[in-house]
Formats: structure tokens, C-alpha cells, sequence
């Protein structure tokens, strides 16, 4: 009789705790929709078109599927550690984002090219090495943390770095390959002069 009471307490807090776990859930992504919407109205203000802020933001899915790969791949959940890795690779791939655009704009408001195709693909090009130095730098400052998961006191840390690590592989990469693509086929050379500040 005892063992049935200890066993109906046990399955009443499972069922609160997988309970609490699904409102959790739920409340992280309504969080993070709306960090993502807060992000594109706080780039349109920052860049002064839409236009720009909607490229940038078509990279970070990339960076998002990699982290979520790379969480699935080494068989961790989605925890707080992991939101706060997307959040942080999110920034990194903005940047290398925002470094591609800003170059572009250097190369048709300041060298006076024409905006097309193979001045897109110049651009990036010339930014491959800082691109790719700012994720190098990202991914061996991470990868101790990263080998460390599972270690005791790596609990945040560790599901951060891999989420990094893996969102960082895609992103940079896609950044290099597909944004000029993009950026080609939705700017035009007006884009780049005028209220933009994409310097």
C-alpha cells in the first residue's frame, strides 16, 4: 500500500514537471519570434531600409539549423544554454552579414562599380578571409568547451559552445556562398546610396 502511494506521488510530479517543461518550451519560442521580430525592426531602424535587414535575416535560419543539428548529432536537448548559443551565433552571423553588405556598398558608392553579379561575387571574395578569421577565432575559443560537455559545471556552457560551433559551420560558409546570390538578386545599385548606413 505504501509502494502505491510513493508510486502516485512520483507520477504526479512527472506529470507537473513534463507539464512545466512544455510551457517552458513554449514560452522560449514566443521569446525568441519575438527577438526575432525586435531584431528586424531594430536592423531596418539601424540600416535605414527593410530591404537589408530582410537579407541579413535570411541567413540566420542557416545558423539556426546548424546548431540544431549539432545538438540532435551529439544527442543533447534544447536548454538554456543552447538558446543563449543561438542567440550568440545569431550575432556572429549578422556581423559577417553586415561585413559582406558593408562591403558591397564600399564597392558601389566608393570604387564606383556597378552593382551586379560579378561585383557581388568580387565582394565576397574579398571578404572571405575576415569571414571566415571571425569564425575560426569563434570556433577554437568554443571548442574546449565543446569537448568538456558532460563534465561537471559545463551544464550552460557546453550546449552553448556546440550549438556555436554547429550554427558556425553553416552560417559562415552560406554567408560566403549564398548571400552574394541573394544580395544580387534584390539590390540594385540606388539600393546602396541614401539613408542607408551600412558603413
Amino acid at each position: 500500500m505504501l509502494n502505491t502511494s510513493r508510486q502516485t506521488r512520483h507520477r504526479l510530479v512527472q506529470g507537473r514537471l513534463a507539464t512545466a517543461s512544455r510551457a517552458a518550451r513554449w514560452t522560449l519560442l514566443l521569446a525568441g519570434l519575438a527577438a526575432f521580430a525586435a531584431i528586424l525592426a531594430l536592423l531596418t531602424v539601424a540600416l535605414g531600409r527593410a530591404r537589408f535587414a530582410v537579407i541579413l535575416a535570411a541567413n540566420l535560419p542557416f545558423a539556426l539549423l546548424g546548431g540544431i543539428a549539432a545538438l540532435w548529432i551529439v544527442g543533447l536537448p534544447l536548454s538554456l544554454g543552447a538558446a543563449v548559443g543561438l542567440v550568440t551565433v545569431f550575432g556572429i552571423t549578422l556581423r559577417n552579414g553586415l561585413m559582406l553588405l558593408s562591403h558591397y556598398k564600399h564597392l558601389v558608392t566608393r570604387e564606383g562599380l556597378a552593382w551586379s553579379r560579378t561585383n557581388a561575387e568580387r565582394g565576397a571574395v574579398e571578404r572571405v578571409v575576415p569571414v571566415l578569421l571571425t569564425a575560426l577565432v569563434a570556433a577554437l575559443g568554443l571548442l574546449p568547451l565543446a569537448i568538456g560537455t558532460g563534465l561537471p559545471g559545463q551544464e550552460i556552457e557546453g550546449p552553448m559552445a556546440i550549438v556555436i560551433l554547429g550554427g558556425l559551420i553553416t552560417s559562415t560558409p552560406l554567408t560566403l556562398l549564398m548571400l552574394p546570390g541573394v544580395a544580387e538578386r534584390f539590390l540594385r545599385s540606388e539600393h546602396f546610396v541614401g539613408p542607408s548606413d551600412i558603413d
